[in-house]
This record gives C-alpha cells, structure tokens and sequence, in this order.
C-alpha cells in the first residue's frame, strides 16, 4: 500500500485546491470589493455634495479672472508756455490736492502783470478825465444859455427903440445877428454836452466800461502769472514723470500723472453667456493676485460697459468674410471696491482681480435707468484766485480816481 495514499492531509489539500481558488486569492478579491465600494461611495458622496453646492450656490455665481484693477489716472499739464524752472515732486511722491509740482519761469507774466496794472490806472484817469470833460461842457452850456438871453434882452430893447429913432437899422441888425451867433453857440454847447455825458451816463468811474475792460485784462494778467505754479488737481501718488528742468513747455503738455490710489475700481470681462443672472448692485467678492487668497475684497456692480471690448478697438473685427470663426465676446463690468478695505491692504492700478458675482437676488436691472445727477469728481485749483486780485484792482482804482488825489481838487 503506498505511503501517501492514507495520508488525510494530502488528501484533503487536494480536495481544496481542486474545489475552489485559494485562500490568499479570495481574500485579496473581497479587499478588492471593498475598495471599490469606499471608492464608488467617495464619488458619490463627492458628487452629491457638487451637486449641492451648484443647486445652492454654483449656478448663482459667475467668475472671471479676466479683471483687473483701474481707477483715475489724472494729467497734469501746463496752461501757459514757459520753462521748467523747478520739479517739487517726483514719481511715487504722494501728494495732495492744491499742492505745488512744477513751477515755470514767470519773467513774462510779470511785465504782462505790470503793463496790466499800469493800464488800468491810465484808464482810470481817463475816465476821470471824461466826467470832468463833461462837467466843463455842462457849465459851457449854461454859459451859452446866459448869453443867448443876453442877446435876445439886447435885441429886445433894441427893438423898442428903433421907432423912436434912438437906435440906427445898423445896430438893430447887429443885435439880431448876436442872438443868432449865440443861439448857435449854444445848439453847439448843448449836442457837445450830449456827446459827453452818452460816454459817462448812468456810470461812474468805477463802474465804467473802459474801467471794467481794464480790470478784466489785469484779471487775465494776473491769472496768468498765477499759472506758473502748477498745482495737483487731485490728492494721490505721482507716476509717469516726462518733465525735466529748462523744458520749454506748452499747454496741454503731459508732464506728469497723479493716481488717487483711494479711487479705484475694478473691470471684469465676462463672457456673453454669463449675463444672463448679472444685475446691477449684486454683491461682489474679490481677491487680488497680489494678496493671494487670503485678503478677500467686497464690492457692488455698478454698470455693465455698452458694448463689447471687440467693439471698441482700433480695428473692430469684420465677419463678412467666408473664414469666419466664432469668438465669444466678452463685456466689461464696473465693479465697486470697498474705501476701507482699500485702506487695509492698497492696490494698485492694473493689478490682477478674480472676481465672483453673487446672483441671487435678480430683481435688479442689467442698465442703468435713469441718468447720473451728481458730479462724481470735482477740482477747484483751476478756479480764479479773486481776493487777491480783487484787492489790487481795488487799490489802483481808490489811488487814480478819488479826487483827493489830484492837488488841484483841493483848491
């Protein structure tokens, strides 16, 4: 009988190897499973939690990362032509408003200034001179006036005596003749009288128009010397500087730009599909390549620009050719930054912006409805400076035409 044919064990080993697949085989196959199933469960669970969050919240959100940062960048420029004589500020300077950047050579403003001032009081005596010319020819009328009643007394009596013979024809003529002479005289008196006072009626020296023509070039004189200083129209941060010392400069000459770095918003490029759900006012969140994630901005839309970017370039794309390839176009969108949070963490104009619209609330209008009524930027530094001129005028015009200023008023 042989050895092995009693042997329970390797009968029974073969019983299994012959019934089924091994142990380490069906053990791997169930770890298999359950691997599967954990990650058909993490898909699900992954799915469902997509889904969730696009019913609530994705489907109400349009992004971009085609934003960035703009705001004002101001100009400065020149109103008179000089030259540059002195730069008080320099690029990333910060300035305010009303303050003093350049200066030009102000030789010729001056003697303008001062011709202009030494017209007006040539003015002013003139016309001192035109109210004095009228008071003499008032007087000269009523000069001629007494003798034209002298004369016609004269001829009066005259004419009573000739019938008693105690005049000749002679002398009758001649009285006759002399009222003529002085009635002419006076027509003469009173149309050079009238000539006069229509220069100076209803007027004083002050008020004249010669006068006020005067004052009004002294005005433009002196504005013009004002203008030598160029002053910043608006508080911020100076760029771009292109002006340089002994630079003979004209209006209208860039020669500086100031970025109010407080005034800035942010313009975002959204596909034409994605408009579907903007309004203006929805909430906005931001985030700026330059602060990563971590510093999140918030603002409002304010407006949606009124045509594509496309259409506003210098060559805006014809499609009648038969080559035709369609391009989804995008819009820009203004969107608001928070003052405070500008304040925090400073941006910069052309930064990079990541933009996500909250649409929810879609009761709002995509265009503006009604027009702008207020002024959203104002400067004054370009308005007149009065008092002081205004003291000047009134100066030279007291000292020219009071009359205690002439010696000869006195006696």
């Amino acid at each position: 009988m042989s050895e092995n044919s009693g042997s329970p064990e390797t009968s029974g080993a073969n019983t299994s190897s012959t019934n089924g697949q091994p142990k380490g085989a069906a053990g791997g196959n169930g770890k298999r499973k359950r691997l599967l199933l954990m990650l058909t469960a993490a898909f699900a669970i992954a799915g469902v939690v997509y889904a969730t969050y696009w019913w609530f919240i994705g489907q109400y959100s349009e992004t971009t990362d085609d934003a960035y940062v703009a705001g004002n960048m101001i100009n400065v420029t020149p109103q008179i032509t000089a030259t540059v004589t002195a730069i008080e500020a320099d690029e990333t300077d910060l300035v305010k408003q009303g303050q003093a950047l350049i200066r030009l050579d102000d030789t010729d403003t001056s003697i303008a200034l001062e011709r202009a001032k030494a017209n007006l009081a040539d003015t002013v005596r003139q016309v001192r001179q035109m109210f004095e010319r009228r008071g003499q020819l008032h007087a000269n009328v009523a000069l001629r006036q007494a003798d034209v009643a002298k004369a016609k007394e004269d001829l009066a009596r005259r004419e009573a005596l000739i019938g008693q013979r105690a005049v000749s024809e002679e002398d009758l003529q001649h009285a006759r003749t002399a009222l003529d002479v002085a009635q002419a005289a006076l027509s003469v008196a009173q149309h050079e009288f009238a000539a006069a006072n229509a220069i100076v009626a209803g007027t004083d020296v002050e008020h004249h128009p010669q006068v006020l023509e005067a004052e009004a070039r002294l005005r433009e004189a002196y504005l013009q010397w004002e203008r030598h200083v160029i002053r910043a129209p608006a508080g911020g941060y100076v760029a771009k500087r292109s002006v340089q010392i002994g630079q003979r400069v004209a209006p209208g000459t860039p020669l500086m730009t100031i970025v109010p770095l407080e005034q800035l918003w942010v313009e975002a490029n959204f596909k034409e599909d994605q408009f579907a759900g903007i309004r203006l006012g929805q909430p906005v969140a931001m985030t700026a390549d330059l602060y990563g994630g971590s510093v999140t901005f918030h603002g409002k839309v304010l407006g949606v620009g009124a045509g594509t970017g496309s259409a506003f370039s210098l060559l805006p794309p014809q499609n009648a050719s038969g080559n035709w390839i369609k391009i989804v176009q995008r819009v820009p969108v203004r969107i608001s930054l928070d003052p405070k949070e500008i304040a925090q963490n400073p941006l910069r104009v052309g930064l990079s912006m990541k933009v996500a619209i909250d649409t929810h609330d879609r009761n709002g209008v995509t265009l503006a409805r009604q027009p702008v009524s207020t002024v959203q930027y104002r400067t004054d530094i370009y308005a007149p400076p009065t008092a002081a001129v205004d003291a000047m005028i009134a100066a030279i015009v007291s000292a020219n035409a009071a009359e205690a200023a002439d010696p000869a008023a006195k006696h």
